[in-house]
Parts: structure tokens; sequence; C-alpha cells
């Protein structure tokens, strides 16, 4: 369903060989984070309760997502859907509507056969960050000829881990801003012109998120300013919070005991985020694994 760029540990009998190309660069392919188990798991689920389905009361509806990861370039850059969002625009959630979603995550983060679930804030939106730093080229040798985007970049990196530490309310709503790639420049005796950073944002609470992200643009553009270079904030949200329903996860807080043979019990809330059916308003039914799977 959704192969990332990752290489699988040689001499494994199901390791993946295959290869493809992500932003330009050939890479190994994986189906990492658990989209195999998860689809798996989904199949085996199907086969169970088709078995039985003259016992069931209702209706089960069964949802294979793709792009959970995130959209393709084709869909960052033009706009359109993908995802969960896709699947709805299309009637994935229509004839019948379901009343609830229920979904689980594997997770290495608990012993093998333990369940882990939480009601509320579970886990965290996600945002893609993308600050590009623009100074004036030169020789590396005349530093003071140029406007170094290097050196700006790094003052950037260093100003934006303030706005968690001393401009957000940690009491309120835990919150992650990681800056994950850096690149520019071509070679050691050369200031480059341009150096292009990559990060996420990750919160809990919409209020904290928007605030985040009006301060990310403050702190990198008045850097740059100071530097007289200039600095280009793009922010591509993802996904929102994903937020269970209470009630719901009470009510099946005891099926989740006799699944696990009473190995099951309230989880942290996690910096992963997933891809959701429905709006972070409206709330979802329990996950295990506290994750709602579309």
């Amino acid at each position: 369903m959704d192969a990332l760029p990752v290489r699988e540990p040689e001499g494994l009998s199901f390791a993946s060989k295959v290869k493809g190309k992500y932003l330009g660069r050939d890479v190994d392919l994986m189906h990492a984070c658990g989209h195999d188990a998860h689809t798996a798991i989904l199949m085996a689920t199907a086969e169970v309760l088709t078995a039985m389905k003259d016992k069931l009361p209702g209706t089960v509806k069964f949802l294979f997502q793709p792009a959970e990861e995130g959209p393709s370039l084709y869909a960052a850059f033009t706009g359109k859907s993908w995802g969960a969002k896709q699947m709805i625009k299309e009637g994935a959630l229509q004839d019948p509507k379901p009343d609830a979603v229920f979904g689980l995550h594997v997770t290495s983060g608990l012993p093998s056969g333990r369940i882990g679930y939480r009601a509320g804030a579970a886990m965290a939106s996600a945002d893609e960050l993308r600050i590009k730093i623009t100074g004036r080229q030169g020789h590396a040798g005349y530093p003071w000829r140029t406007v170094d985007p290097v050196t700006t970049a790094a003052q950037v990196v260093l100003g934006v881990q303030t706005i968690v530490s001393r401009r957000t309310d940690l009491m309120k709503s835990p919150t992650v801003v990681s800056i994950s790639t850096i690149n520019g420049g071509s070679r050691f005796n050369i200031v480059p012109e341009t150096v292009e950073m990559t990060g996420t944002i990750r919160t809990y609470d919409a209020q904290v998120r928007s605030g985040v992200h009006r301060d990310i643009r403050q702190v990198a553009e008045n850097i740059a300013a100071s530097a007289n270079a200039k600095a280009e904030v793009e922010i591509i949200e993802l996904y929102d919070a994903l937020v269970n329903n209470d009630k719901m996860t009470a009510r099946m807080t005891p099926v989740l005991m006799r699944a696990s043979d009473n190995d099951a019990g309230v989880v942290p809330p996690t910096g992963a985020a997933e891809d959701e059916m429905y709006p972070m308003k409206r709330g979802c039914p329990l996950n295990s694994e506290c994750c709602r799977r579309s």
C-alpha cells in the first residue's frame, strides 16, 4: 500500500529488493512503518468476520487506504486530495455510512501481544516544514562580499527551537519542531546562494498549532533579515491530531481486555501521526494502539 524510501535489512527471506525514485534520487523501497502488517491484519479480520457474518447484527466495512504517509509530489504541488480525504471524496464512507471507525497501529513500543489504548488526544498533528534561505554567492575566502545562507540557516535552526522552549505553553499541550534536512552548497570554498531545510511540526491542540506556524515564520524571516538574507517559509498541513472519543473508549475497553487476555492498558500520547477518516473536531471512536487507521 505505502512503500517508503528505506532499505530493508539484508538476510531476511522477505526483504524487499525494489528500487524507485524519491525527490530525484534512486532509493531502496520497503513497506516500513507497519503498512504490510496493517494490511495483513485487516485482511485476516475480514476473513474471520466474513465467515461469521450471519451472526453479526450490523454491517462492517473494511477500509484499505493508500497514501497514508502523505501526498505524492503531484498531489502536493497541485493541491489535489490524497489518502483518506480522497477516499471520502470518492464515497468510501457512504452506502452504508459507518456509525463508528475503529483502527489499530503496530508499534515496537509495547511487548508482543499487549494492546495500548487512549481516550482524547492520542496522536499528534503533522505538518511538513520547508524553509529556503537566500543570500548572495561568493568566494569563501572573502565572506564579507557575500551574504552567507549557511550561517544564517544555522541561526534559523537554533531560533526555531526557542519556539517550543520559550514561546509555547507546554503545560497546555506538548509541541515538537524538528529540522531534519539541510542542503546547500557545491564546493568547500564557495559560499552558496541558497540553503534549503525541511522538518516537521507536531502538536495536539489546534490553537497551539496555528501559533507555532505563526512563530516559525516570524523567527525565520527576521533572523534571515538581520543577516541581509531572505527566508521563505512553507508549511504543508498534512494531518490533524488524533482525538479518540472518550465514551467509546470506555465502552470498548472491556473488549480489548478480553482480546488481549487482560494485557491491555492506557498508553501516553505519541508524537507519531496518522491520516484519518473523520475531522478532528468530531472525534473518533476508540483505536487500539492509540491510533485511528482509515
